[in-house]
């Protein structure tokens, strides 16, 4: 495999040249598993192998790329049997079965170094009962996005506050438009709208505590972050029958010269596809969910993908040593390009391509966004559980009246999942 991975330091875009000095103590072997399969992280991934195999001249690493979707059902197996030194994961609850069953190792250690203060967007991301359990290496902004051309029409601005965004969507519904489109028919859009209602009326850690179960689903909090969404609900602000709609199928809505809606609630994967339906960049335009409650500071959702040591790690020093390589300004810069990623890196001193929605979600992400990185609905919930509630998230949208048949079912569902 050693051979390999010297083959491929001469030809990725990510080898380096340069033995470091004071690198030479590491030594062995170090096994990677990595779920990254598709074409672009595949070569990121073998890239990042190579380039670190040659950095250390006295270690061989050894990368296994296994299917994506496959290393969902593989990774317990894979980290309880012969065991490799780092995998690819998730962060937050995603990765708290393998906390729980000690599979991940603790890497508070690498943490406490001064050059992790460039991550701290994400810490709490990685905190499990205090410690942190793996490091980030890419993540996505979710936001809103909307017609900037509309907004000039309508001598609109953007809103800093809830209340200023439903003045802006009364003025849309007067001009005769919907204020957002939405593709609620696969579910986990309407997660989203809950993730942003709920951190903004309440904050991070109520929103961690409901997503781990630890608050009933019938609790006034709850029902108050509901009254705040069923405002935008009864104003009609979002397009009609949305739950008959894919997010793809939601987009067209705001396309075109004289579009249907002006917003959408999306991660950042939505510019490619709005671009390709001839949308510019100074037709269309992005910011940060407003504010509902004074003083709750902004919680995000940016979904991250992690690497970890596994707690039966042969070479954990070499494992260790990748960590802080891999979340380094330099490589997240590299491997996030629009060549490579094409995301977001999570390192605060890193730079991203010069892509407007780019630039202005790691702003977001590494300057406002104190109040935690959310991992997304169907992330940071018990899987039956995010499946259970996004049902009663998308009927809540379609009939608001039926909120407490709704509530009821989720604090049946949580007492069995969680209790």
């Amino acid at each position: 495999m050693r051979t390999t991975i010297a083959a491929l330091a001469a030809t990725t875009m990510l080898a380096g040249t340069a033995l470091a000095d004071g690198h030479s103590t590491l030594e062995g072997t170090m096994r990677i598993i990595s779920d990254m399969s598709n074409p672009a992280p595949r070569a990121v991934m073998e890239g990042l192998a190579a380039e670190f195999d040659e950095m250390h001249p006295n270690l061989t690493v050894e990368l296994e790329i296994v299917d994506r979707e496959a290393w969902k059902s593989q990774i317990r197996n894979a980290l309880s049997a012969n065991p490799p030194d780092v995998v690819n994961w998730y962060a937050a609850n995603r990765m708290r079965p393998y906390v729980d069953s000690g599979l991940f190792m603790d890497v508070s250690d690498v943490w406490a170094e001064p050059e992790f203060e460039a991550l701290a967007s994400t810490k709490g991301a990685m905190t499990i009962d205090g410690k942190q359990w793996g490091v980030p290496y890419t993540y996505y902004q979710w936001g809103v996005y909307y017609r900037e051309d509309v907004y000039d029409d309508l001598g609109l601005e953007e809103p800093a506050t809830y209340e200023e965004l439903k003045a802006n969507c009364q003025a849309i519904l007067d001009a005769g438009k919907k204020c957002f489109t939405i593709g609620s028919k696969f579910l986990w859009t309407a997660g989203g709208w809950f993730d942003y209602i709920n951190a903004r009326t309440h904050g991070y850690d109520f929103h961690m505590e409901l997503a781990r179960g630890e608050v009933e689903w019938t609790d006034d909090r709850v029902r108050e972050t509901f009254a705040n969404w069923r405002e935008l609900i009864d104003m009609g602000a979002f397009i009609d029958d949305h739950q008959t709609y894919s997010w793809q199928e939601a987009l067209p809505f705001m396309t075109g010269e004289d579009p249907e809606a002006v917003h959408y609630l999306m991660g950042n994967f939505a510019v490619a596809p709005l671009r390709d339906a001839g949308l510019s960049d100074e037709q269309l335009d992005f910011f940060q969910f407003p504010t509902i409650t004074d003083g709750v500071a902004y919680a995000e959702d940016a979904p991250t993908d992690t690497f970890h040591v596994a707690s039966g790690a042969s070479n954990p020093d070499a494992a260790k040593e990748f960590l802080r390589f891999v979340t380094s300004a330099d490589v997240q810069t590299r491997i996030n390009g629009g060549d490579a990623l094409g995301q977001l890196p999570v390192n605060a001193n890193s730079s991203v391509d010069d892509d407007e929605f780019l630039n202005a979600g790691f702003d977001m992400l590494s300057n406002n966004a104190t109040g935690g990185i959310m991992q997304f609905f169907d992330r940071d919930l018990d899987a039956e559980m995010a499946s259970i509630a996004m049902e009663g998230l998308q009927e809540f949208m379609v009939f608001p009246d039926n909120l407490d048949d709704i509530l009821n079912r989720l604090e049946q569902a949580r007492a069995r999942i969680y209790e």
